[in-house]
């Protein structure tokens, strides 16, 4: 069974900067797309970025100059470099592969930018 598993969140300061990781486990095959979604306490979960197969990279507004998100298609990896980071950021980081015939989700991460 595949498992997509997560890391690298932690507690940082205004300004600071957290790259979180996800790998996928088990036998994967035809990702076409590999993404980050949040949820802040209260609130629906988010998209944040994406990138796809064929190499097209996007990214919710709020975060565009300040995430990047880095993926390898080989290796069933994907990032989440994540700069100048803002209270606004606290949330629970997923990841999600999206293949030809599922959809997959990390656990989630948590991600707390505070003083």
């Amino acid at each position: 069974q595949v498992q997509l598993v997560e890391s690298g969140g932690g507690l940082v300061q205004p300004g600071g900067s957290l790259r979180p990781s996800c790998a996928a486990s088990g036998s994967i095959v035809d990702i076409a797309t590999m993404s980050w979604y949040r949820q802040a306490p209260g609130k629906q979960r988010e998209w944040v970025a994406l990138t796809s197969r064929g190499g097209i990279t996007n990214y919710e507004d709020s975060v565009k100059g300040r995430f990047t998100i880095a993926s390898d298609y080989v290796k069933r990896t994907v990032s989440l470099q994540m700069s100048n980071l803002k209270p606004e950021d606290t949330a629970v980081y997923y990841c999600k592969i999206v293949t030809a015939t599922s959809a997959l989700w990390g656990q989630g991460i948590q991600v707390t930018v505070s003083t």
